[in-house]
């Protein structure tokens, strides 16, 4: 807890899919104050996931005040804030009556899977193959787009403010500024780049919306209203707290949770990629100023806009099973007590005994995209132990992170020096140290682990003048990392590896 009452400062609403938070940075990257609360989760039918919006909100006012009143008990004045950044769960999708100010239905969460009978129609349509090409992401009931049209086809309240031209649609960041700036008062109506690009409404060339994509998933834009794009760090498009401790600050920056984590990492230049290891895994490698688009299942997105000359795209893959599988080995097989204990239960034997756990509890996402794979174990035989499932369980994350690094290569044309790492299972040594051995590169783990609300920091620190540039942030949350060397050969590497293929290819087609 550093800082004298005459440091500059900066806030960082952190608004993630189970919790939300605030935090207070000082320009070397160290928290100085924090809150956080859980909200909640609402699962109204198999596959379905909202959140209330007005929930969002007050979880973040609540997190704001209490900060803000933590900061001030211990001596410091809240006029050394500079300015807000916000982060924010992307693709989950608010709708709300743009005459009212009043939203229309739950948020719908990126993880909800209710539109896939309508994304199955829409891959019919003359046209799906192209759409990647002009937005950079595929046809899935992820984005943005498959949630609006579900809501339009199902909800009367929502297509009849549709009808009536009164629609208001945004993702996260778009409803958190339009409230946290006072609603109608003020009318704040935007999104950042990192946060458009996740919504297939986006031209991932221009940054623009794309008449033409939104025309084939025949969408009317003069029923509908869009947020305006603008930069991700901004001192004005984002107006200011109309309410809460820090009422008048001003909000400067914007991005997306996994675009935040890559910038809060520093990943500002082409090559440099982090993995945030959470409920699923995000690995998201800087490929430079214009746009790759995958030809090996990864996702292209905007990393960050800051302007002229400092706008970046990303390849991304997604994992979408990782803290879960242990959480898996907690609840279901009550294996161990606490996710914590996963990595002493795997140090009590020396391998994995001969196991392989494909973990595809909902079917493999990037770079396999295999719908009809389920969670399978081979190898077992009557040596097997709980601490050989517990190791394969951790490796099954790390041999996905090396399929989608794999695909990444190929896609960039160039291989990746060292990798950066946070969430929660990057907590363990072990995993890490596995990670770093299926790789062959090292893993770089920082000791402040905050880092997708130090993304948003920073965006609102160059926006205010905190930091002028990349270059002041060198120094910045460099103390107390920890650096994980490959401690096996490349040959047996790559021979556990071919294993791991070999089980992903078995496990697919169960469904069937």
């Amino acid at each position: 807890m550093g800082g004298h009452s005459d440091v500059e400062l900066v806030g960082a609403i952190d608004q993630g899919t189970t919790s939300t938070r605030f935090l207070i940075f000082n320009p070397h990257g160290e928290v100085v104050a924090a809150h956080q609360i859980e909200f909640k989760q609402y699962y109204p039918q198999p596959g379905w996931h909202e959140h209330d919006p007005e929930e969002l909100i007050t979880s973040v006012e609540t997190c704001i005040d209490g900060a803000v009143k933590h900061f001030e008990s211990h001596g410091h004045s809240k006029k050394q804030i500079k300015a807000v950044g916000i982060t924010n769960q992307r693709e989950t999708t608010v709708v709300w009556d743009r005459t009212t100010g009043k939203p229309l239905y739950n948020a719908i969460v990126w993880t909800d899977t209710r539109s896939q009978e309508l994304v199955r129609r829409l891959r019919q349509r003359l046209g799906s193959g192209e759409l990647t090409k002009r937005c950079g992401l595929p046809l899935s009931t992820y984005p943005s787009v498959s949630k609006l049209l579900w809501l339009l086809e199902n909800v009367h309240g929502v297509k009849d403010a549709y009808d009536r031209g009164v629609l208001a649609f945004g993702t996260v960041d778009t409803w958190l500024v339009f409230r946290l700036n006072g609603g109608l008062d003020r009318n704040v109506y935007v999104s950042d780049a990192s946060n458009a690009s996740r919504t297939m409404f986006m031209n991932i060339e221009t940054l623009r919306y794309d008449d033409e994509l939104i025309d084939w998933f025949r969408i009317d834009r003069t029923k509908v209203l869009l947020p305006e794009i603008v930069r991700s760090a901004d001192p004005e498009a984002y107006g200011s707290l109309a309410g809460t401790a820090l009422k008048g600050w001003p909000i400067m920056g914007v991005l997306g949770d996994q675009s935040a984590a890559l910038v809060g990492q520093k990943g500002f230049s082409p090559g440099l990629a982090k993995n945030t290891y959470g409920t699923g895994c995000f690995l998201l490698c800087n490929v430079g100023p214009k746009p790759v688009i995958s030809s090996h299942g990864l996702m292209t997105t905007v990393a960050f806009d800051f302007g002229e000359g400092k706008t970046m795209y990303a390849l991304e893959g997604s994992i979408a099973v990782a803290g879960s599988s242990v959480k898996f080995l907690v609840d279901n097989l009550g294996f161990i007590e606490s996710s914590s204990d996963l990595s002493a239960l795997a140090e009590t034997v020396e391998d994995n005994g001969g196991c392989t756990f494909v973990t595809a509890f909902s079917g493999l996402f990037a770079p396999y995209w295999v719908d009809d794979a389920r969670g399978t174990i081979f190898g077992i035989t009557a040596y097997t132990q709980r601490g050989h499932i517990a190791r394969a369980t951790l490796e099954a994350t790390c041999f996905q992170t090396k399929a989608i690094l794999d695909a990444m290569e190929k896609d960039s044309g160039h291989g990746l020096t060292e990798l950066a790492v946070d969430g929660g299972m990057c907590n363990s040594d072990l995993i890490m140290q596995t990670q770093s051995d299926f790789i062959g590169i090292p893993v770089n783990r920082p000791a402040m682990r905050e880092t997708t609300a130090f993304g948003a920091a920073i965006a609102a620190g160059l926006a205010s003048g905190l930091w002028q540039s990349f270059e002041d942030l060198k120094e910045t949350n460099t103390k107390g990392r920890t650096i994980f060397k490959p401690q096996i050969s490349p040959e047996e590497a790559s021979k556990r590896f071919a294993t791991w293929e070999k089980a992903v290819r078995m496990s697919a087609g169960w469904l069937n």
